[in-house]
C-alpha cells in the first residue's frame, strides 16, 4: 500500500502540472459522489472510490492506479482485438480494468456520458505508465499510452478528441496540405506560363506579394494590369513594390537597392506583361491574382509560420531537386519556434542570424519578443534588435521580402560574406543571440576546408558579447569530429567558449533532404569549465511523423514532448539515460547522446529468462548440426599443424 502511494503522489504531480483539478478518492460533483457509493469493485452494491476523480471540458476523468507495473491491465485477446476483462480480480487487482470499472458505473449512473478513465502504474515518474480509455454508454476505446496528462487540459481536451478519439486530420495538416497543394499548381503555372527558372520563381513571387500589399493604400489593384505597352504590368508590379518598400521605411537605401535590382526582372521579361491567349490576361495578372486570392492570407495571418520559406522549399522540392545542390537546408517551423525557447529570447536581446536564408529564425525570434514586450519597445526590437547576414542575392531578397510581409521593414539584414566579415566588427554589434543553421556539406576538400559547419559555428561564437546565447542545427556529424582539422575546431571551442549541449533530432526533420540533424547551444566567449555536466538528449522522437501529401507535421505528441525537452533542459527534470544523459566533455569525444548513453535499466527476471533461453536454443541449434565442438571446454586451438 505504501508503494501505491507513491503512485498517487505522482499522478497528482502530473495532474497539477496539467492544471486538471480532482478530487482524490471521491468526487466534489455531487451527482458523481452518490453514484461511488455503491461502485464497490466487488460487486457488493457498497461504495466504492477511484484514486482520482474530476472534469476537464466536457469530460469526466477517473483515474485508477496500481504500484506494479504488472498490474497495469489484464487482456483477453481475440482476432487481434485486446477486451478488458471485467472480472471482480481483474476490476480489483488491475489499474485499467479498474478505471473501466468506474467510468461504466458513472456512465450507468449519472447524467454524464463522456468519461476518459485513465489505468495508470509505476513508482518512478519518467517510468510511469499512463493508458487512457474513452467510454460512452456504447462501448469504450482503447487509446494509445500518454506520459503526462497535458493533451487533457481544458485548453488541450477538444483537440484531443476530435483528433485521436475522433480521428478527424488537424486543421493544422488541413491548411498546410491546401497551402502545399497551390504551391505545386503555382510552381508549374509560374514554369508553364512564365517560362521561368527555379531561382526565378520565389523572386517573383516576393515581388507581387510586395506589391499586393499597396492595396491597402489605392495603390495598386490586380484589375490594373491590363497588359498596357508603354506601362507595362511589370512595371506597375515594380512601382507598386517599390513604393511599399519606401512606405515600411525599408533601410539602409543600399538594403533597399539591392533588393529592387532582384525584382527588376519582373519587368525586364516582356512576355510576363504580354496578353496570353490560354489565360485570357497578362501572366503577371493570372500569378497576382492567384497569390491574392489564394496565398496572401496564410502568410499574412501574423503566425510564426514561415510560408514564404515553405514555398521556397516546395518550389525546391517539385523541380527535382533536394535543395542541397543549391546549398539550401531551409529549418521547419517548430525547429526555429524551438531555437527561440532555447535561446530564452527576451525582448532587450539583439538577435544574429548570419547565415539567414529565407528569414526564418528571425520571424520566430521576432515573434517571441513582440508577444513578451511592452507596447512602447516593439517598434525598436524590429528596428534594432533584429540582425542577419545573407550570401546569396536571391535568398537576401526573400528574406527581406518575408520581414515585411511580417510587419518589419527595419530589421538590419545585408547580403554579405559572413566569414569574411572581421569577428571584431560583429562584436561592437552587442549580439546578445546567435542563431544559425550554416551550409551542409562545403568543408570536404582541401580547398573548401575553411568552410567546415564548425569553422561557421567558431566564427559566430567569436562575434557574439560575452556570455551570448548561441544555437546551431548541424549535421551529427558535425560534433563527431572525424578530421584533425575538426578535432582542432572543437578544442577551440572548449578553450573560448562554452558547450551546454546537443539534442539528436529527429532524422525526418528535413524530410526529403536526407541529413541527420543534431542543435547545439553554447554559450558564447566564456572558456568550458572541466568539470561541467554537458545535457546530451535523444530527441528523435519528437511527437512528429510524415504524412503523405505534407510531409512532416505534429502529432497530438508534439506538445508534451517538447515539454519534456525543455523541462529537462532547463528545470533539470529527471528522464531516462535513454533521453538525456549528463557528462562532462573533452574535444576528442563525439559530442552525441549516442556516445555518452549508458542503459541503466536493470534487467528483469523475465529478460533473463528470454536471454538464457534464447542461448540454450542456439545451443541446441548449433549441437543438431555437428558443430557441438563449439561448446567443448577442453577443446584446444591448434593453429598450423
Amino acid at each position: 500500500m505504501a508503494k501505491e502511494k507513491e503512485t498517487d503522489f505522482i499522478i497528482n504531480k502530473l495532474l497539477t502540472s496539467a492544471n486538471i483539478k480532482c478530487s482524490a478518492e471521491g468526487s466534489n460533483i455531487r451527482e458523481i459522489q452518490q453514484a461511488l457509493q455503491s461502485a464497490s469493485k466487488r460487486g457488493t452494491g457498497k461504495a466504492g472510490f477511484p484514486e482520482f476523480v474530476g472534469q476537464s471540458g466536457d469530460f469526466i476523468i477517473v483515474i485508477e492506479d496500481k504500484a506494479s507495473q504488472e498490474n497495469q491491465a489484464r487482456y483477453v485477446i481475440e482476432d487481434d482485438k485486446s477486451t478488458l476483462l471485467m472480472d471482480t480480480q481483474s476490476v480489483t487487482n488491475y489499474a485499467e480494468n479498474g478505471a473501466l470499472h468506474y467510468a461504466l458505473h458513472i456512465i450507468k449512473n449519472t447524467s454524464f456520458k463522456k468519461v476518459l478513465a485513465f489505468g495508470c502504474s509505476g513508482v518512478e515518474e519518467n517510468r510511469i505508465t499512463i493508458r487512457p480509455i474513452y467510454v460512452t454508454p456504447n462501448g469504450y476505446q482503447l487509446l494509445p499510452k500518454v506520459k503526462n496528462f497535458e493533451s487533457f487540459s481544458e485548453n488541450n481536451i477538444a483537440r484531443y478528441y476530435r483528433e485521436v478519439i475522433c480521428g478527424e486530420e488537424p486543421i493544422e495538416r488541413v491548411e498546410l496540405k491546401t497551402i502545399l497543394e497551390r504551391a505545386k499548381k503555382l510552381h508549374h503555372d509560374l514554369w508553364a506560363y512564365g517560362q521561368l527558372g527555379d531561382n526565378e520563381k520565389p523572386l517573383v513571387v516576393s515581388a507581387i506579394l510586395l506589391a499586393l500589399q499597396e492595396e491597402e493604400y489605392n495603390n495598386f489593384s490586380t484589375e490594373s494590369l491590363t497588359c498596357d505597352e508603354i506601362y507595362s504590368d511589370g512595371k506597375k508590379i515594380f512601382d507598386a513594390l517599390a513604393s511599399h518598400m519606401d512606405r515600411v521605411k525599408v533601410q539602409p537605401q543600399v538594403k533597399k537597392d539591392r533588393v529592387l535590382d532582384q525584382f527588376r526582372l519582373i519587368y525586364n521579361r516582356p512576355h510576363l506583361s504580354a496578353y496570353n491567349d490560354q489565360l485570357g490576361k497578362s501572366p503577371l495578372r493570372y500569378f497576382a491574382e492567384y497569390l491574392h486570392s489564394q496565398i496572401l492570407t496564410a502568410i499574412c495571418n501574423n503566425s510564426p509560420e514561415d510560408v514564404l520559406g515553405r514555398f521556397y522549399g516546395e518550389f525546391i522540392r517539385y523541380s527535382g531537386g533536394d535543395g542541397q545542390t543549391l546549398g539550401v537546408v531551409l529549418t521547419p517551423k517548430h525547429i526555429t519556434s524551438l531555437f527561440a525557447d532555447l535561446a530564452e529570447i527576451k525582448p532587450s536581446d539583439r538577435v544574429f542570424d548570419p547565415c539567414c536564408g529565407t528569414g526564418g529564425f528571425l520571424i520566430a525570434a521576432m515573434h517571441k519578443m513582440l508577444l513578451a514586450a511592452k507596447e512602447d519597445e516593439k517598434e525598436d526590437i524590429r528596428k534594432h534588435n533584429l540582425h542577419g547576414i545573407e550570401l546569396r542575392d536571391d535568398m537576401f531578397s526573400i528574406a527581406t521580402t518575408n520581414m515585411i510581409l511580417r510587419g518589419d521593414g527595419k530589421s538590419n539584414l545585408i547580403c554579405q560574406d559572413f566569414l569574411k566579415k572581421s569577428t571584431d566588427e560583429l562584436r561592437l554589434q552587442n549580439f546578445t543571440v546567435g542563431l544559425m543553421n550554416p551550409p551542409y556539406s562545403q568543408g570536404k576538400k582541401k580547398t573548401t576546408a575553411h568552410l567546415t559547419e564548425l569553422k561557421f559555428i567558431c566564427h559566430l561564437l567569436d562575434s557574439l558579447a560575452i556570455g551570448a546565447r548561441c544555437v546551431v542545427i548541424v549535421p551529427q556529424s558535425t560534433m563527431v569530429g572525424k578530421t584533425k582539422e575538426d578535432k582542432l575546431d572543437k578544442q577551440y571551442i572548449l578553450s573560448n567558449h562554452t558547450l551546454e549541449g546537443v539534442i539528436t533530432l529527429n532524422t525526418d526533420t528535413f524530410y526529403g533532404v536526407g541529413t541527420n540533424p543534431v542543435i547545439a547551444v553554447f554559450t558564447a566567449r566564456v572558456p568550458h569549465p572541466v568539470e561541467k555536466l554537458c545535457k546530451f538528449v535523444d530527441f528523435k522522437d519528437d511527437g512528429y511523423d510524415v504524412f503523405p501529401h505534407v510531409g512532416l507535421m505534429p502529432t497530438d505528441r508534439a506538445d508534451e514532448r517538447r515539454k519534456l525537452l525543455l523541462d529537462c533542459w532547463f528545470q533539470g527534470k529527471s528522464a531516462p539515460n535513454a533521453f538525456i544523459v549528463r557528462s562532462t566533455v573533452e574535444a576528442e569525444d563525439e559530442w552525441l547522446h549516442s556516445f555518452y548513453y549508458f542503459n541503466e535499466e536493470i534487467p528483469s527476471e523475465a529478460d533473463f529468462e528470454k536471454a538464457m533461453a534464447d542461448y540454450l536454443t542456439f545451443e541446441f541449434n548449433m549441437l543438431t548440426h555437428g558443430r557441438g565442438y563449439l561448446f567443448d571446454s577442453t577443446r584446444k586451438e591448434v593453429i598450423n599443424g
